[in-house]
Parts: structure tokens; C-alpha cells; sequence
């Protein structure tokens, strides 16, 4: 159940917030043979259940809790009484005297704690795979990254262990995380929530986020949490300015960089359409100036900020920390008081543009992360594909910005692709009512859970000699294929019969003037698609072919050269249709 849905149970009397507590730790338990990397440390199963008997005690009373009975996760570089913070390393670990400002407010409001997640160490990193306990899965596609910095928490929340989890976001890690694993991921304001009993990473930029899974829960518990702390010189007065949601900015469309995954652009679109379906106009703007100030983050003297949080475990134990952090924070050492002068010069000059693109557009619409990546893609490339990962989030908070990523989709491999919503600071609930008629138009269903019994596929789809019962669709039987149905092509194909070809074989060539041409659908793992795709002949070829649904999967296409002497066949608009002709 959703945090709002089991408050208003508990509230009523149809279940207990003990009942809640011990369905969420069977849950809990139950994972664990999935993927117990998700926690570094929980509370034990009696503590959890005395925060659940307060609560039931106090809605006996008489009490108003807007969080009774929800349960939540904490990621590990905030604190809990009663756990330590490692921030994700074990020599960093110490037990706080108290919890985090906002996490008194939650259990005050009935939320109940039941452990602490797993992040990227010291929160530096979008990916999730830079942790001493094991890196989280994406939990739809465990051969994925979640995401990081708060990986563990998006995690618990993806996978239903718990009502909502809290994470941080400095560079994107509220953000990233949440559109892999299809959540809201929102990102208040910086000072809008406190930041008192949060280990810094870059403290005059640094967010306590939430991941939860729909925009109510998001509302809920940004209602809680928001408020001004006179102990956090950074806490602002709590301010909500309403901002209209009419014009939404996007890039340029030769700044729409998407590293090559095509699935990932046409989900953009997608989205795109469906918040001008709901009366939005959509601006281009040029957002060079946007990714120059996200370069200052870590290709500036912001790197710095980071070594000043960890310049005590740099001196006295560095080989704690894990190796690519410390490469990453140790060049902060060498940056100078000049260079960070300049910077910010540098970043006054961006904010100002910033400020005037308000102006023009009410709101930014950007794709969350350009693509998602492998785990051992990650770990192959540790630096260079992580930041690619912050292509479009690195500048929120440098540019004192709110922020809430939502779902827009699944691309292939069934991990979750979303986009943000941008505004300035003081924007947040316009950012959830902005959401809200965009993703009442959203229709796309999770993929099932990756429980470990199924390995990494390829969707394939074929449309002509490999179809059931033609020649060569043995190619697939015996590779044990799984047909998963008939599907159309987006109108943006032609369809042609080759000439002098044994057996008869269709061509399918993205021309304009097209229409939808019938296919089948199959799933190969991964070894089969590749023993497939290396007996297909010339001049054919495998590569991505957009559905009338908008997926992108893998397909047959052709070389130019197909076409010599062919006869086009679009019109009977599928092989079988056609071959029924003859």
C-alpha cells in the first residue's frame, strides 16, 4: 500500500501499524534472497515492532498521524538513532546521538524506520556500483544498474519492501535512481528540507530526497518533512511560490543527446506529446549554458567541496575509501582558492541566465539520465559512463533549482526511463500539480520483477521468412525463442520483396511515406541473439526498429543494396498478407 492509502487503514481501524510493520518485514526477509545488497544495516524486528505499537498507542489515543503505519528506509549517510552511519564505508562508521532532523519529523508524523540502504560510498556517484557491500540491481533487469548515489533506497521502494525510502541528491542521486526503477524521485528546494544529521558530500548543494511511487506519497511526505531548522545554517524559510505549467522548456533538438539509445529519444518524445496533449507548449531552448554549469560539479573547483568532507579519512585512512571516490575527491586537494574564485564568478554569470529563462519558460522538461548502463559496463568505465549519467542532472542544485523525476516508460532490457521536471527554487508543489494530468495519460505497465528467474533477453522482431510457419522460423524454434505476439511497426517503414532470394525474404527500410508493417515478436537470451544475428546474411542485417507502440527492439533491416531489382510490397502491409497474394 501507498504511505497516504496505509495511513488512512490504520487511521480508520482496518489494520494495525503493527499488521503493516510485520507484512513489510516479511517482505523485507523475503527479498533478501534476491538482493540483500539493498541494506547495510536494519533495525532488528523487535525495534521495529516497538515503533509500530507507539504508533498504534498514539492512534488509540486519539492522535492525527498523516504517516501511521508507513514504513520507510533511510539511506546510510543519514542518521538513525539506534544504527550506525557508514555512509558506506565501515571505517567511517559512528552512532549518532540523535536522528536526522527530517527523520524525527517522519517517525514523529507515525512513519515507522526499518533500516538503513546501501549508496554509492560518501554519496559520490549516479550508479550504484561503488559500495564495499555489493552493488543494487536494477530491479527490473538485475544485469543493470539502479542507480546511485541512493541506490539501496530506490530499491526498497521499487521492489514494494517499503512505503518510501529517503535518499540525497547533490548531483542527480534523487533523481537517476527513481527513473531506472520507475518511481517519483523528488528533489526539494536545497534548505527547504534540513540537512542536520546528513554526512556532507558537497554541503552548500546537498538534498535530502524521497523515492516513493506516486505523486501523492511524494506530497505527503514533503508536507512532513519540509520546514525550517534554525541548526541548519543552510534551512531556508519554507516558501511554496505557485508557477504555472503552460510553457515547458526542452533542448534544442540537436542538443537531445541520448548516447545512441534510441529507445531512450523516442520515449522522450513520447513524453513530450503527452504533457502537449494536456495543453502544455513545448519551447526549445538552448541548454549549452545549463551543461556548462553542470561541468563546474565535477570538472570544476566544486570537487573540492567534496575533499573538504572527507579530508580527515583522506589523511589518516585512505585506502578505506573506495578507489575510484578517491581518485574523484583527492584532485580537490590540488584546486586552489583562485580557481574556486573564478568558478564562482563563472557560476553567478550562469544563475543569471538561469533567472532569465524563467522568464520564457515556466518549466524544464528533461530527460532524467540519456540511457542506463550495464553493471559491468559501469565497472569497466567507472568515470567516464557515471557522468554520463549527470548529463542532464548535474546543474540543479549549482543552480539553486527544484526538481521531481517521474516515470515516462520502459526502453529495452525492461529498465525504466523517465524525465524531470525542473523549476526554481520554491517550485516544488508546483512541480507535483505539473505531474499530475501527465501521468494520468501514462500507460506503461511495470515489467515483473527480476526474482532470479530469468536471465537477460533480447526482444527480437521478425517480418517475413523467419514468421511462424515460414521457411526458416526453425531458426528460432531451436533456439528455444519464446514468441511473445504480433506487433506493427511504426509507420515510418516500407517493406519490399527481394529479388532473386531463397528462400523468399521481405527488405524493411525506414523510409518516410510508410505505413505500419506487421511482425512477430520473440525473446532470445542473450547467447542465441548473438548465434542468430551471425547467420543472418547479407543483405540483411539486424538493428532497432521502432514499434507503433514506441518501443525500440531489435529487427530485421536492410543494406540499400537489397533493393536493386525489388518490388515494393508496403501496401499489403506484411509479408504473410503478401506471400497469401502470390
Amino acid at each position: 500500500m501507498s504511505a497516504r492509502a496505509l495511513a488512512a487503514a490504520v487511521a480508520a481501524g482496518e489494520i494495525t501499524a503493527l499488521e503493516a510493520a510485520e507484512a513489510a518485514l516479511a517482505r523485507i526477509a523475503a527479498y533478501d534472497a534476491v538482493q540483500p545488497q539493498v541494506w547495510i544495516e536494519r533495525l532488528s524486528p523487535e525495534a521495529v515492532r516497538a515503533y509500530a505499537r507507539a504508533v498504534d498507542a498514539r492512534i488509540a489515543a486519539g492522535e492525527v498521524l498523516p504517516l501511521a503505519g508507513a514504513t520507510f528506509a533511510i539511506k546510510d549517510n543519514i542518521d538513525l538513532v539506534g544504527l550506525p552511519t557508514t555512509a558506506g564505508c565501515p571505517d567511517f562508521a559512528y552512532a549518532p546521538d540523535a536522528s536526522a532532523f527530517v527523520v524525527q519529523r517522519l517517525i514523529a508524523a507515525g512513519a515507522i524506520p526499518v533500516g538503513k540502504t546501501n549508496l554509492d560510498q560518501f554519496a559520490t556517484g549516479l550508479n550504484g556500483t561503488r559500495s564495499p557491500h555489493g552493488a543494487p540491481h536494477c530491479v527490473f533487469n538485475r544485469a543493470f544498474v539502479s542507480g546511485g548515489s541512493s541506490s539501496g533506497s530506490a530499491v526498497a521502494v521499487a521492489a514494494g519492501l517499503v512505503s518510501f525510502a529517503l535518499g540525497t541528491d547533490t548531483a542527480g542521486s534523487g533523481r537517476v535512481p527513481a527513473a531506472f526503477n520507475n518511481l517519483v524521485g523528488f528533489k526539494p528546494t536545497k534548505g527547504r528540507w534540513s540537512t542536520t544529521g546528513l554526512v556532507p558530500a558537497c554541503r552548500s548543494l546537498d538534498c535530502i530526497s524521497v523515492f516513493t511511487r506516486d505523486l501523492d506519497d511524494a506530497a505527503l511526505v514533503d508536507a512532513v518533512a519540509a520546514g525550517f531548522d534554525a541548526a541548519d545554517p543552510f534551512s531556508r524559510p519554507l516558501e511554496d511560490r505557485p508557477r504555472d505549467a503552460r510553457r515547458l522548456g526542452a533542448p534544442l533538438p540537436h542538443q537531445r543527446n541520448f548516447l545512441g539509445d534510441a529507445a531512450a529519444a523516442h520515449l522522450y518524445e513520447q513524453a513530450l506529446e503527452r504533457f502537449a496533449a494536456e495543453g502544455a507548449e513545448i519551447v526549445p531552448i538552448d541548454i549549452d549554458f545549463l551543461s556548462e554549469a553542470a561541468q563546474l560539479l565535477y570538472g570544476g573547483p566544486w570537487v573540492a567541496e567534496r575533499t573538504a568532507a572527507l579530508k580527515t579519512v583522506l589523511a589518516d585512512n585512505p585506502d578505506a575509501i573506495d578507489p575510484t571516490v578517491r581518485t574523484i575527491v583527492e584532485a580537490g586537494l590540488d584546486i586552489t582558492a583562485v580557481e574556486l574564485f573564478e568558478g564562482e564568478y563563472r557560476l553567478k554569470a550562469l544563475a543569471r541566465r538561469a533567472e532569465a529563462l524563467w522568464d520564457e519558460i515556466d518549466l524544464l522538461i528533461l530527460p532524467t539520465a540519456p540511457t542506463a548502463f550495464r553493471i559491468a559496463e559501469l565497472r569497466a568505465e567507472p568515470i567516464r559512463l557515471n557522468a554520463a549519467l549527470g548529463l542532464y542532472t548535474n546543474f540543479v542544485n549549482l543552480l539553486d533549482m527544484s526538481a521531481l523525476a517521474v516515470p515516462a516508460g520502459f526502453r529495452g532490457g525492461e529498465v525504466g526511463f523517465g524525465v524531470t521536471l525542473i523549476g526554481p527554487a520554491h517550485a516544488d508543489r508546483a512541480l507535483i500539480e505539473a505531474a499530475r494530468p501527465y501521468l494520468a495519460r501514462l500507460d506503461a505497465p511495470a515489467p515483473v520483477l527480476d526474482l532470479g528467474d530469468k536471465m537477460e533477453t533480447i526482444t527480437l522482431a521478425v517480418v517475413g521468412a523467419h514468421l511462424q510457419g515460414m521457411p526458416l522460423h526453425w531458426q528460432l524454434t531451436s533456439r528455444n525463442a519464446r514468441f511473445l505476439g504480433e506487433a506493427k511497426t511504426a509507420q515510418s517503414y516500407r517493406l519490399y520483396a527481394i529479388a532473386n532470394s531463397t528462400p523468399p525474404k521481405p527488405a524493411l527500410v525506414h523510409a518516410e511515406g510508410g505505413a505500419p508493417i506487421a511482425v512477430e515478436l520473440y525473446e532470445l537470451d542473450l547467447a542465441s541473439f548473438g548465434s542468430f544475428t551471425a547467420e543472418v546474411p547479407a543483405p540483411l542485417a539486424i538493428g532497432s526498429v521502432t514499434l507503433d507502440d514506441g518501443r525500440t527492439v531489435k529487427g530485421f533491416v536492410a543494406e540499400p543494396r537489397a533493393l536493386d531489382g525489388a518490388a515494393e510490397i508496403t501496401g499489403f502491409g506484411g509479408w504473410r498478407a503478401y506471400i497469401a497474394s502470390l
